[in-house]
C-alpha cells in the first residue's frame, strides 16, 4: 500500500473514533439527566384532579344567600337572593320584589335587616336590592363567560316555604329553554333536576365543579321535579350596570327602626333554632370566625376568638341530633343539642368518641337574635 492510499484510511480511522468517543460521552449525559417533558395538556388534567368538598360549597355560599320578604297591605312574598358584590347588592328574581312596599333581608347569621331596590327587569325576571350593612360581607363569584352543559352537576339553594338556606342538588338537564311566565320572558334558561318550588326564588344555582354562580333559580313546575335557572351570564352586565348607577342616598330604604323582632314564640323558637343550627355547622366545617360573629358582646367580650376556638379545635367529625327548645318569659329560647365528636389524648395517641350536651341561650340584642350564654355537660 502506498501512502497516497494510506493517508485517507488514517483519516477516516480518526474520524470514525472521534464519532464513537462524542456519542459515548453523550449518552452518559442523558443516562445522567432525565428528561423533563412540559405538557400542558398533562398538566392542565393533573390540577383539575381535585374535587371541592360539598359541604365546604354549600357552607361557604350560605353566608352569602338571604332570604327575602318582600310585604305589601295583601301578602307577603317569600323569595331568595345572594351577595354578589361590595356594595351590598344582592341579586334576585323581579317577581319577588316588583309588588313590596317593604323588602327585609334576612342573612345566614339571622340578622334582618332593610333593602332597598336598586333595579328590577321589565321582561326579565331580574333585580338588583341594596342592604346596607352587607357591604364588604362575603359575596359569590359569578362565572361571566361560561355555560353550562348538559350532565354538569349543581347545587341549589333557596328558601322553599320559609326553610332557609335549603339544599337541593342535582344536574343541568337542558339548555337554551324559552317560555314566558306572568309577563316575564325566560330565554335561553337552564334546565335543572334540582328541585325548585316557592321560597327558591332568586337563589344561586351553583357549579358543583367550582363552587361558583352559574345561574339564579326562577321557575319551577307545580309537581317539583322540573326547575328553571337563568344564566348568570347573560345578566350580569345589567345587574352590574344598576349597580353603579345607584346611589345609597337616593334609594328607598325602610327605617331599621321599623323592624321590631317576633312576638310570635313559634317564629321565635324557629329563629333561635336556626342560629343554633348555624352554630354548630359552623364548628363541624371548622368556621370557627362564623361561629364566633353568633356571640353577644357580653359573650365575646368575656371570651377572646383564641380561647373560643381552643375550646372546639379539638373535635373531629363532629355530629348533633335534632335541636330542642323552650321559650322563657324574658323572650329568650333556651336550645339544648347532644353533639358527639371524636377528640384526641393530650399525646395525641389515642382517638375517642365523646358525648357532650350544650344548651344555647339565645335572645335579642340590637334587634338581632345572639347567642347570649353556652353551656356544658355529659361529657362521657
Amino acid at each position: 500500500m502506498d501512502k497516497k492510499q494510506r493517508g485517507p484510511i488514517i483519516v477516516s480511522v480518526l474520524l470514525v473514533a472521534a464519532g464513537m468517543i462524542i456519542w459515548y460521552v453523550m449518552y452518559n449525559v442523558w443516562q445522567s439527566n432525565p428528561v423533563s417533558v412540559n405538557n400542558p395538556t398533562i398538566n392542565k388534567v393533573e390540577s383539575n384532579t381535585g374535587s371541592l368538598d360539598l359541604k365546604s360549597i354549600i357552607h361557604n355560599a350560605e353566608k352569602s344567600v338571604v332570604q327575602i320578604e318582600g310585604q305589601n297591605d295583601e301578602k307577603t312574598i317569600t323569595g331568595s337572593g345572594f351577595l354578589f358584590n361590595e356594595k351590598g347588592d344582592i341579586m334576585t328574581n323581579a317577581h319577588v320584589v316588583k309588588e313590596a312596599d317593604v323588602i327585609n333581608v334576612r342573612t345566614a347569621n339571622g340578622h334582618i335587616y332593610p333593602a332597598a331596590v336598586v333595579g328590577t327587569g321589565e321582561n326579565t325576571d331580574i333585580a338588583v336590592i341594596r342592604v346596607q350593612q352587607l357591604a364588604n360581607q362575603n359575596t359569590l363569584t359569578i362565572e361571566k363567560g361560561i355555560k353550562a352543559e348538559i350532565g354538569d352537576e349543581v347545587i341549589a339553594l333557596g328558601s322553599p316555604h320559609g326553610f332557609q338556606n335549603t339544599v337541593t342538588l342535582g344536574i343541568v338537564s337542558g339548555t337554551e329553554r324559552n317560555f314566558s311566565v306572568d309577563g316575564f320572558n325566560y330565554e335561553n334558561v337552564y334546565q335543572i333536576s334540582a328541585q325548585i318550588t316557592d321560597g327558591n326564588s332568586g337563589g344561586p344555582l351553583i357549579n358543583r365543579g367550582t363552587g361558583n354562580v352559574i345561574g339564579i333559580n326562577s321557575v319551577g313546575t307545580n309537581d317539583g321535579t322540573i326547575g328553571f335557572s337563568i344564566p348568570a351570564s347573560e345578566i350580569y352586565e345589567q345587574a352590574t350596570t344598576w349597580s353603579n348607577e345607584a346611589q345609597n342616598d337616593e334609594l328607598d330604604y325602610k327605617r331599621a327602626d321599623d323592624i321590631s323582632a317576633s312576638d310570635d314564640p313559634e317564629q321565635l323558637t324557629e329563629d333561635a333554632e336556626y342560629v343554633a343550627d348555624y352554630f354548630f355547622e359552623s364548628i363541624s366545617i371548622r368556621d370557627y370566625v362564623g361561629a364566633y360573629t353568633l356571640l353577644g358582646s357580653a359573650m365575646q367580650s368575656a371570651n377572646t376568638y383564641s380561647d373560643f376556638r381552643e375550646d372546639y379545635v379539638q373535635y373531629n367529625n363532629l355530629d348533633y341530633s335534632e335541636l330542642s327548645s323552650t321559650v322563657t318569659e324574658d323572650e329568650q329560647v333556651k336550645t339544648t343539642v347532644t353533639i358527639t365528636a371524636e377528640t384526641k389524648s393530650p399525646d395525641e395517641k389515642e382517638t375517642k368518641q365523646d358525648s357532650m350536651t350544650y344548651q344555647l341561650t339565645i335572645g335579642h340584642e340590637n334587634d338581632q337574635l345572639k347567642i347570649l350564654d353556652i353551656s356544658k355537660s355529659g361529657k362521657d
